[in-house]
């Protein structure tokens, strides 16, 4: 067996899982392995497939992984011959034959980036407090039943690590666990960001993590996905080895797409500047 690590652009995709009606990372892969003559055609995957985890719509990631039963030519390169560019795969390993990439795995690291500036540059809202911000975010670590973060029934009790820093308008969140129950880690964000710009109090955390169900306009909302990026998968005794060409490609690739949303950044700046009245 072999195990592979994929980064996505997430955006494009309704997520990672396969669907039969629209277009999944997921689907991508297979179509790729069914190119390269690695599985059947039809619904089928290659032998032991397995992957790490779902992401949700519009989620990226940068450590997404894979293992199945590959043939030995299945370089990173030659996977990425038959996928698109917004998905790359840039390193793999040799793992036994027991080995399951979604049970194996020990621990996933999720990074958000909140677009959070200081200054009033929020209509209609205070500015955000890095201070309510770290106040929030101490009381929501631990290990909790995070029953009101999650639309998942089951499976919600969790130890959750949660570490930040300020980079500019943005606070940059990791948050790890040893897995996660759907949608919780862009609601454990949302909390946090309310508490901090002032639009929920301190105390809506300690009534959302009580054993009461908290519903309606008390509830939690997800943040969007789009800031949201798999940044890790932990395996214990497994270390993947980069594909020096593939890595090469996949951070070209991503380095196109960064200059790319830049460009995108400052024309609407542009625009946005001139109907407030603002000069080139």
């Amino acid at each position: 067996m072999r195990a592979y690590r994929v980064a996505y652009d997430g955006r494009p995709y309704h997520g990672f899982q396969r669907q039969p009606d629209v277009d999944t990372v997921e689907g991508r892969l297979r179509s790729a392995l069914v190119r390269l003559g690695v599985c059947e055609r039809g619904d089928g995957l290659p032998e032991r497939y397995a992957a790490a985890g779902r992401t949700d719509a519009g989620v990226s990631a940068r450590a997404q992984t894979v293992a199945f039963d590959a043939p030995a030519w299945l370089s990173p390169s030659a996977f990425n011959g038959e996928l698109p560019t917004d998905v790359r795969v840039w390193a793999s390993t040799d793992v036994t034959d027991d080995f399951h990439a979604t049970h194996d795995a020990t621990e996933r690291t999720y990074t958000y980036y909140l677009y959070a500036p200081t200054d009033a540059d929020r209509p209609g809202r205070d500015p955000v407090d890095d201070g309510r911000w770290a106040d929030a975010v101490a009381a929501l670590a631990g290990s909790h039943d995070f029953h009101n973060l999650t639309s998942d029934d089951t499976g919600t009790e969790r130890t959750v690590a949660i570490d930040w820093h300020r980079d500019g308008p943005f606070l940059v969140v990791r948050v790890r666990a040893g897995g996660f129950c759907r949608q919780l880690v862009r609601r454990l964000v949302s909390l946090a960001a309310a508490v901090a710009d002032g639009s929920a109090p301190l105390s809506k955390v300690d009534r959302v993590l009580s054993p009461d169900t908290v519903a309606g306009p008390d509830g939690v909302p997800p943040v969007s996905a789009e800031p949201l990026v798999l940044s890790d998968v932990c395996y214990p005794d497994v270390t993947f080895t980069p594909d020096e060409d593939a890595a090469a490609d996949a951070q070209a690739v991503f380095a196109r797409r960064r200059a790319n949303a830049q460009t995108a950044a400052r024309v609407a700046g542009h625009v946005a500047d001139g109907l407030s009245g603002g000069r080139d």
